[in-house]
């Protein structure tokens, strides 16, 4: 991957392209971007929840690019930054399938951390039609960086922000089959009414529609190419439906790249393994991602106060502005393994990298 520093300019029909999916609210208009269909190969999957065993010791699949979307807030900012410091420790550990890392950038102008880390600069959507929901700009980041960068590797890893590595991660991919984590409130056929609005019968079941977000996923970049556009329009075409914007709320675009995959018929191998969720995750084991996404709250005792600001507390909304100070203190006796591996995760990063409060 050679990342690029500078922005470029932006497709004028790309441009189009948004402005239609915004403002046209028909399945019709959806259909004219999927127009490549990408065949499923997991028919003769039994249980969409699988676990296949991969030795820990060995990373002996095709490599896969990392790439997270980001903007230059201080908040984003601290989070890459631990992110990175976690994947250049664990891209050569064995068991490792890691290949080059891009930050895609989306907020359109370089940021002090061009020089820390691999960055391509990529176009914001136009004002306003975000609708305050910016991780509606993931999607059209995507589109962008798969259009402009040279990317080596034949898998891309579609990561986050607030994910750490503690373990060494293989490709999970199965040849064209993607790996996603499954998350329990992402629910298609409980939605089925709003779901079919984007996804109609004639394309086949709701069970079709994996139970999945675009974070983290492990995919061929040809398909995550034919993906990312429908993916894009789909979550446009969401935010602009009032029913779907206040069902779906703030995993809207994850619906929209479960939706995406659908309707090209692109099933993913489903992998509880792939990541955990403190504190409702209490144990690392062989899981490979850490996702910090959730406030850990607790009290002197060890219990567990959620909901409730707790006695000792690490929760990344606690620091929107400023980065963590470094040698936070260690959860109290009782707290589970996964709260402590995270706090020590942040403190080993906060501590070896240089002008750690710069942001």
């Amino acid at each position: 991957m050679l990342p690029r520093k500078n922005t470029g300019h932006v497709s004028p029909l790309l441009l189009v392209v948004v402005a239609l999916g915004f403002f046209v609210v028909t399945y019709n208009f959806v259909t004219l971007i999927i127009h490549k269909s990408v065949p499923s190969t997991t028919e003769d999957l039994r249980d969409p929840v699988v676990s296949r065993p991969y030795p820990m010791a060995k990373g002996v699949g095709p490599k896969y690019h990392v790439a997270l979307t980001a903007t230059d807030a201080p908040y984003s900012k601290w989070q890459c930054r631990v992110m990175h410091y976690w994947y250049k420790k664990m891209k050569d550990a064995p068991g490792s399938d890691m290949g080059g890392f891009t930050r895609i950038l989306h907020s359109g102008a370089p940021d002090n951390l061009m020089e820390e880390m691999p960055t391509m600069i990529v176009d914001p959507l136009p004002e306003g039609l975000d609708r305050g929901y910016i991780v509606l700009n993931r999607p059209w980041a995507f589109v962008q960086w798969l259009e402009k960068a040279e990317i080596e590797e034949e898998y891309i890893l579609m990561a986050e922000p607030d994910h750490i590595f503690v373990n060494p991660l293989p490709n999970l991919a199965n040849g064209d089959v993607p790996a996603a984590f499954p998350f329990f409130y992402i629910r298609p056929t409980q939605n089925e009414k709003i779901v079919r609005k984007y996804y109609p019968e004639e394309k086949g079941p709701v069970t079709d529609i994996d139970p999945i977000g675009n974070s983290p996923v492990i995919i061929k970049k040809t398909i995550l190419a034919n993906i990312a556009p429908t993916w894009m329009n789909v979550s446009l075409q969401m935010k602009s439906d009032n029913e779907t914007d206040k069902t779906f709320g703030w995993v809207l675009e994850m619906y929209g790249y479960a939706i995406a995959s659908a309707l090209h018929g692109v099933r993913h191998n489903l992998r509880k393994d792939f990541m955990l969720q403190p504190p409702w995750d209490t144990e690392v084991g062989n899981k490979f991602i850490l996702h910090f996404t959730y406030g850990c709250d607790y009290n002197m005792k060890g219990e567990l106060t959620y909901g409730k600001i707790g006695e000792w507390r690490f929760d990344k909304r606690s620091h929107l502005q400023d980065p963590p100070l470094r040698n936070l203190s260690l959860p109290p006796p009782g707290v589970p393994e996964s709260v402590i591996r995270l706090v020590k995760a942040v403190n080993e990063a906060s501590e070896n990298i240089p002008d750690w409060y710069k942001l």
